[in-house]
């Protein structure tokens, strides 16, 4: 049991050095592709949205209180409303729907 863990220990190395070391070592001239560019440029932010808003409905009691909040301060920071604004308009919402609720 205890010679598995040394194993997968040194499996999961071995696979977080290669997805950092290949793409440097494969590609060392600047990337043309306008769509493989474009896709590079987004890959952060998705990953960021894909680990965000879950959290944010997950983390009330009441998950309908987490997507009013989320949707209200969407909007707030569409209307390009300052970070403590929407945090605020954030908070506030949940606070209200999770009383009501």
């Amino acid at each position: 049991m205890k010679n598995n863990i040394y194993i997968y220990i040194a499996v999961m190395a071995v696979t977080v050095y290669l997805i950092r070391v290949l793409p440097l070592t494969i590609i060392r001239k600047p990337i043309r592709n306008p769509f493989i560019r474009d896709f590079l440029y987004y890959v952060p932010y998705v990953t960021l949205s894909v680990m965000t808003f879950p959290a944010i409905i997950d983390s009330t009691n009441n998950p309908l209180a987490g997507l009013a909040a989320l949707l209200l301060g969407s909007y707030a920071a569409y209307k390009e409303m300052g970070l403590f604004k929407v945090t605020v308009i954030c908070c506030v919402t949940v606070l209200i729907l999770e009383f009501i609720f």
